[in-house]
């Protein structure tokens, strides 16, 4: 950036900071423009940089961040407010800590949302003025890679301020994790190297880092370091520096029954040895990931058990404990009851005192931006994997050659390296994920093919980079432009010669490294970069999987085939925050991926409303809880849980408000028959009674106030895919039969007709004719005999089916209620709208939909003729008062198990346990 234009963007931002309110995109360049008519600007910059400086300044200030929803227990008394104003809270760490993040460049708007929110988490801790024996349980959740590390540690700072003593991180399952979140909280409430204070040498252990460079009046004590994790004889050495407690002691440990049992020990040891009394000092235990301290499949329950009840132990060892579980994926914690539904109250880590949910700022990149938004820039359907490496393969397998989209893949991470360098991000580390083995043998091998990929590019580069035009001779060159020319042409300051120059940096810098539990592992060291930042491709499994940050995370290579909502939304590690580089951020998947994370995103936004929606009805942390538990889509995650048993168990469903489809159908003749044969009846039926008028619409011909029970036998006949337990037909028939009398007496059925003329028609009973809807299907599934409609989005439907059967008052009504509901979130309202919210109009009547599918398939599987036609349906419920919106549905896990498959457990999630 030009003197030139850095004083312009201080003086607007000087500006921007004397007005109050948020700024928007418009505003901003209205600042610009007015300054830009300045005589000392006067004609000197261009309207190009100006743009470019708008975006900047956007970027960086037009930030938002809501407060998210908040709720408590019956018993909540705030204490935090009366114990400032008698000056009992000091502000040395916390003060620290936010000059910190300002130093990282958050801008102030998201500064203010993270003092405020961890202001509401304290709030509903224990008042460590309060010397009465007390115990707080309380959850936060948040998004994958949404920036829970630094609200916790925020919550730390705050913590310590107000007189907490002792502090307890509990840090994922791996070494790599422990370790990425100990040199976070290094930097962000220690202040110094705890690596280097553990040096022999006494002459290298001091290293001032993060928010000790603005005040180092005092330490924090840490009894792990970056190096280490707990370990009872370090420990014990370093209890002379705990003294009387007059700073902060903190430990970041494994979640691993030997680290904990070591803890426990040494604990009940020292207890009242040496003057320390830690049990009768305030303690703060902050469970990182917790859905996956009690619920985690690379462990046997026993294991699980065991860690649960340590936890809980630890807790108990002190007078007044805290216990605030983080985590971005609810469906699997102690919501999710693992035996009956007081078993996740028994357990005693049940939030019971609060739910906080964190709001993402408004320039995360989430499922929202990736899979609705702009997935056509971002993703990339890997499609060539089956005969190289399948998603599904031994220990053995020899990877000896790549599918030619992991190749691609890594070209485009070298190509937007280079584009980034060239936009002047040069300092700002990069990185790429393949996570396409879950065994660390064939990531060994992986690794050892890309290398040699890297390296044949290196060698090229080397050789004919400096040509000019010429350079396109080379062959590794040219693939190079292909991708370019392919992906990111368009991008801003990404002309090719400019991503030529650039190459040879880019490659020289370039380290391709395995991040697992193998000895070969090498960690993600994202402090020896110096003036140039980081450049690494990091393949692994599981570790890649859970918490773990990969900086500067550009293009992702994904090729797994997990079903379980928990442990496709963690290992989606390409969500966060991307300045400077969103548009050249390219993920990888196979399409059925893509579904399940649009299918994911929806159901987690829809327990973030109702978590919102809680909040203003005053519920309470236990009906929350029950909320979770009743969620259609808690049913596969429960299906994990119960992995190992055999019997049948109930869990209680909620269908209200929901819209749920066929989008799996089983390829049986006999079957698709007796389906069409139901919706003849069904139509014949309606029609038979004489009473019932249609209105013939652009969408089809609807019926209004149809008989349940005409519904209900067409559900009765209806066959899906038993893979899919929403379609039910018991499910279905066990909620409908409980309204029956009520709320879901009378029906609106519509009978949709393709708009497209050109599409083929048929009749589906006399005087009743359909045109099909043309929708593409899975090939691996079709393959299994299963039709997967719309693989990639998951819908049987059209966006806004959902409005049929409402009037334009109701529609507008329930559109206005969104967009107030997302301004009140901080979000920006999306172009789709979630279906949830015309099928939670007040009185709706419940709407079916019966379509006629047409498949369409590759050419290469013409032959396995798939039916030409098949019929389909949606149910769009209506809100419900009824046994509180749910039904009880008895599953049976051997079932389960044929529906989901075995959860793949990790080989190295085992080997990492020490």
């Amino acid at each position: 950036m030009t003197p030139l234009l850095s004083s312009l963007e201080g003086m607007t931002t000087m500006y921007m900071a004397s007005q109050k309110g948020p700024h928007t995109a418009q505003s901003i360049r209205d600042i610009i423009r007015q300054l830009r008519e300045m005589p000392m600007f006067a004609g000197m910059i261009e309207d190009d940089d100006a743009e470019e400086l708008a975006r900047l300044i956007e970027e960086k200030h037009g930030i938002s961040m809501g407060l998210g929803a908040v709720v408590d227990a019956e018993d909540f008394r705030p204490w935090l407010h009366d114990a400032r104003i008698k000056n009992e809270v000091g502000d040395f760490y916390w003060s620290r800590y936010r000059k910190l993040l300002s130093l990282k460049g958050l801008p102030k708007s998201v500064i203010d949302a993270t003092d405020e929110v961890t202001d509401r988490v304290l709030d509903r801790l224990g008042d460590p003025k309060n010397m009465t024996p007390w115990s707080r349980r309380g959850m936060v959740v948040g998004h994958v890679q949404s920036g829970k590390t630094a609200n916790y540690t925020g919550l730390i700072c705050k913590a310590a301020d107000a007189g907490y003593r002792l502090i307890v991180v509990i840090a994922g399952i791996h070494n790599n994790l422990r370790n990425q979140t100990q040199a976070r909280i290094d930097e962000g409430f220690i202040g110094r190297d705890t690596g280097r204070l553990a040096h022999a040498n006494k002459a290298q252990r001091q290293k001032i880092i993060g928010v000790g460079q603005f005040d180092q009046r005092e330490f924090p004590v840490s009894l792990t370091n970056t190096l280490r994790d707990f370990n009872k004889a370090t420990a014990t050495t370093n209890t002379s520096q705990i003294g009387q407690y007059n700073v902060p002691v903190v430990l970041v440990i494994k979640k691993n029954s030997s680290t904990l049992k070591n803890l426990l020990e040494w604990l009940k040891e020292h207890s009242v040895h040496q003057g320390t009394q830690m049990v009768s000092q305030p303690m703060l235990l902050i469970d990182d990931e917790a859905d996956n301290a009690s619920i985690n499949t690379a462990y046997s329950r026993e294991e699980v058990t065991r860690i649960n009840g340590q936890i809980r132990e630890l807790l108990s060892l002190f007078h007044r404990s805290c216990y605030v579980g983080y985590t971005a994926t609810p469906f699997a914690n102690i919501f999710i009851d693992p035996d009956t539904d007081d078993e996740a109250l028994k357990q005693d880590l049940f939030p019971r005192h609060f739910i906080i949910g964190l709001d993402a700022p408004s320039n995360y990149f989430g499922a929202q931006k990736v899979f609705l938004d702009a997935r056509d820039r971002h993703v990339r359907l890997i499609d060539d994997n089956k005969d190289i490496l399948p998603m599904k393969h031994k220990i053995d397998h020899p990877a000896d050659v790549l599918p030619d989209s992991l190749v691609r893949a890594v070209r485009a991470f070298i190509v937007a390296r280079a584009i980034r360098n060239a936009r002047g991000q040069q300092a700002a580390h990069a990185s790429m994920l393949i996570n396409a083995s879950r065994f660390t043998d064939v990531q060994g091998r992986l690794r050892s093919r890309v290398s040699d990929i890297v390296s044949q590019i290196r060698d090229a580069v080397a050789v004919d980079g400096g040509k000019g035009h010429a350079a396109l001779q080379s062959p590794e060159i040219a693939a190079l432009y292909a991708v370019w020319e392919a992906e990111y042409a368009d991008a801003e300051g990404a002309g090719w010669p400019e991503v030529q120059a650039r190459l040879h940096e880019v490659l020289v810098a370039a380290r391709v490294v395995e991040v697992n539990a193998s000895k070969r592992s090498q960690p993600l060291d994202y402090d020896q970069g110096g003036e140039h930042g980081v450049t690494v491709i990091a393949i692994g499994g599981f570790s890649l999987s859970r918490g773990l940050t990969l900086e500067g995370l550009t293009v992702s290579y994904f090729l797994r085939n997990s079903m379980m909502y928990d442990t496709l939304m963690q290992m989606g590690r390409w969500f966060g925050y991307r300045p400077g580089y969103e548009d050249l951020c390219r993920v990888w998947i196979p399409a059925d991926g893509v579904g399940w994370y649009t299918h994911i995103h929806e159901a987690m936004d829809d327990l973030q409303a109702q978590l919102k929606r809680m909040e203003l009805a005053k519920a309470t942390p236990e009906q929350f809880g029950l909320a979770v538990r009743s969620h259609p889509e808690s049913l596969i995650v429960t299906a994990r849980n119960k992995m190992g048993t055999g019997r049948e168990f109930p869990m209680k469903v909620g269908l209200a408000g929901k819209l749920i489809e066929t989008t799996r159908i089983r390829v049986d003749r006999v079957q698709l028959d007796r389906n069409r044969k139901a919706g003849q009846d069904l139509a014949a039926a309606i029609m038979a009674t004489g009473e019932l008028t249609a209105d013939h619409l652009s969408k089809g011909t609807l019926y209004r106030s149809v008989p349940v029970h005409l519904v209900q036998d067409f559900l009765r006949v209806f066959r899906a895919d038993a893979a899919d337990p929403l379609t039910d037909p018991r499910l279905m028939n066990d909620y409908i039969d409980a309204r029956a009398d009520s709320e879901l007496e009378k029906w609106d059925v519509l009978f949709a007709s393709a708009q497209n003329a050109d599409a083929p028609e048929e009749e589906l009973t006399a005087g009743l004719t359909m045109r099909a809807f043309a929708r593409s299907v899975g090939e691996p599934d079709l393959r299994q005999g299963v039709l997967s409609i719309s693989g990639t989005s998951r819908r049987v439907g059209s966006p806004g089916d959902e409005r049929i059967g409402l009037t334009a008052e109701q529609i507008e009504a329930a559109t206005q209620s969104f967009r107030e509901e997302c301004d009140r979130l901080g979000k920006k309202t999306p172009t789709t709208l979630p279906p949830r919210i015309f099928c939670e109009v007040p009185g709706r009547r419940p709407l079916i939909i019966l379509r006629f599918v047409a498949p369409t398939v590759s050419a290469e599987l013409l032959s396995e003729k798939p039916p030409r036609i098949v019929l389909a349906w949606s149910i769009c419920f209506p809100p419900s008062d009824v046994q509180g919106g749910t039904v009880e549905y008895v599953v049976n896990t051997i079932r389960m198990r044929e529906i989901f498959g075995e959860e793949e457990v990790e080989e190295e999630a085992r080997g990492d346990a020490e």
